[in-house]
């Protein structure tokens, strides 16, 4: 098998761990927090958002960023297989981690900068309609394009003729 073909499988891998990580907060995290009240929800998702930064989510969602674009790269003679990695590269870099770099991570400082055990319940009431339409709406953005990357890479993987 070349190197190439080692080097797609494992851009594909770490695609499907960081899309299968959006697509179930989704449809089970975001509808369990949705139940919480307001300052519950508001201190999970303080905790949430900080426990996430670790070395395994930065090295699949980071590792995706980096691999992708390297892969397409590599692929560039192979021109279905180039194409449907330039357009995972671009669904991935818009979609998922523009998204995330400049949608939900400024949400989440913010939120993370909130002093909830000091504020009045209004306060709370108005930091949590802020915050959680905007970043599900942000969430449900990055998760469907997660799904579109992955589904280019895996027809990458099909199409690619590996040794």
């Amino acid at each position: 098998m070349k190197m190439t073909t080692i080097l797609l499988i494992i851009t594909a891998t770490v695609t499907a761990l960081i899309a299968g990580l959006f697509y179930a907060y989704s449809c089970s995290v975001v509808l369990g927090l949705g139940k919480l009240s307001d300052s519950e929800y508001l201190k999970s998702m303080q905790s949430i958002n900080r426990e996430i930064l670790n070395p395994v989510f930065f090295l699949s969602f980071m590792g995706t960023a980096f691999l992708l674009p390297i892969s397409t790269f590599l692929y560039r003679g192979q021109n279905l297989v180039f194409i449907l990695l330039l357009m995972a590269t671009l669904a991935y870099l818009i979609g998922v981690f523009g998204v995330t770099m400049f949608g939900n991570v400024p949400l989440n400082d913010q939120l993370d900068k909130f002093d909830i055990v000091n504020s009045s319940a209004e306060a709370i009431k108005e930091m949590r309609n802020n915050f959680e339409r905007k970043w599900n709406f942000l969430n449900n953005i990055r998760t469907v394009f997660s799904v579109i990357t992955i589904v280019l890479t895996v027809c990458a993987c099909i199409w690619n003729k590996a040794d």
